[in-house]
């Protein structure tokens, strides 16, 4: 039986990189001095749409596209009716399910009602904002340009042009942020109208400006057991303001859930097209060159963007299986792991951070107490 088949968009662009993000993402200045968006993407569009047709080429599958997911980068620094011929060409060479949840990502400040519509026009039927923050001096240190305002004006103009699914992202455990400052930013983003909420909690990534800040000593990471009450914050005011949790970062509204992630968590098989996009297909993992410039030279010259690959074996697609289904509320099959596996989870599951009641029904589930140490959890069941 073959897979549907999904599709990761990337769009390189940003005009301004934030503090604490090492996304494979460029601005206009860092690409070509002095220019801009519209000249640094120009053609862009077209090699997206060469690399669909190798895709088309490559994957056997006949089942129609189930999910597209535009990610960046800020996909909406592009035209709405570009991002609509790579989903025309991709719906010609595929097909789309009757149900296809196609998302972008958005920054609140590059998108207008008129933009907006046609976002939604296109088909896309998705959208993620990214918030961050509520609050202006974590916003600042996380260097991030948008005006808070912004959010509530672009998620409104959002629904009212129909875009039935709305996302707010954001990261809790920025250096000065308080408990108070981040309650201050749950319930902003619970006054929204939203049906999805991803919450992260900020990873200081090394080669960062945010990394080189830490190790300089102008900002500290906050403690870890205070970011273990602010997820614990979250979680409960989430959850009575009708979001139910479904992954361990993420909560929705009932239908409200990113189907395209949870292709991911659930081993799916999808294709990224763009620089530095990782693909999966059959167990075998490829990833294209990083830089947009070296994608570009490889399409113009008709080669595959492909730059390296890996056949994952049974042990690593075991491992991978494990991290992922557990961070699922259903959590893993107990009868898909061995007795050794099981007797180290026992100190858990008296500990309550594993669910008696789903182990009583051949499950392993994570309680709220052990979504906080399941990376802990995850290297006890690989030991």
């Amino acid at each position: 039986m073959t897979m549907p088949l999904s599709f990761y968009i990337h769009i390189p662009y940003c005009v301004k990189r934030c503090g604490y993000c090492d996304f494979n993402t460029y601005t206009p200045g860092e690409l070509k001095p002095g220019s801009d968006i519209a000249q640094v993407s120009n053609g862009y569009i077209d090699l997206l749409i060469q690399e669909g047709k190798i895709a088309r080429s490559e994957v056997k599958t006949t089942k129609p596209i189930e999910t597209i997911f535009f990610g960046g980068g800020t996909p909406t620094l592009m035209e709405p009716a570009d991002l609509g011929r790579v989903l025309k060409s991709l719906e010609a060479d595929f097909g789309f399910a009757s149900n296809i949840e196609i998302t972008i990502e958005a920054n609140p400040d590059t998108v207008s009602r008129g933009k907006l519509a046609d976002l939604r026009e296109v088909g896309i039927n998705r959208i993620s904002f990214g918030m961050q923050s509520a609050v202006p001096h974590v916003l600042a240190v996380l260097d991030r340009t948008h005006n808070p305002e912004n959010v509530i004006k672009a998620t409104t103009w959002a629904r009212e042009v129909g875009f039935e699914q709305v996302s707010a992202d954001l990261i809790y455990g920025a250096p000065g942020e308080s408990l108070k400052d981040w309650e201050t930013t749950i319930d902003a983003a619970l006054a929204l109208p939203i049906t999805h909420i991803s919450a992260y909690a900020l990873i200081v990534e090394s080669g960062t400006k945010l990394a080189a800040q830490v190790k300089r000593g102008e900002v500290t990471i906050p403690e870890d057991d205070q970011t273990a009450d602010k997820y614990l914050m979250a979680d409960e005011k989430f959850r009575k303001a009708g979001f139910n949790w479904y992954e361990l970062s993420n909560w929705a509204k009932p239908e409200g859930e990113c189907r395209h992630n949870i292709a991911y968590w659930e081993g799916a098989d999808w294709w990224g097209l763009g620089p530095g996009a990782h693909s999966h297909l059959n167990g075998k993992r490829f990833w294209n060159v990083k830089h947009p410039t070296a994608y570009r030279e490889r399409l113009e010259a008709k080669q595959s963007p492909i730059m390296d690959s890996e056949q994952l074996t049974l042990e690593e697609m075991e491992s991978e299986r494990v991290m992922l289904e557990i961070r699922l509320p259903r959590g893993l099959e107990k009868s898909s792991l061995t007795s050794t596996s099981l007797a180290r989870l026992e100190s858990y599951l008296t500990g309550g951070q594993i669910s008696q009641e789903q182990w009583d029904q051949g499950r392993i589930s994570l309680t709220i107490s052990g979504r906080l140490m399941a990376d802990r959890i995850v290297r006890e069941i690989l030991l």
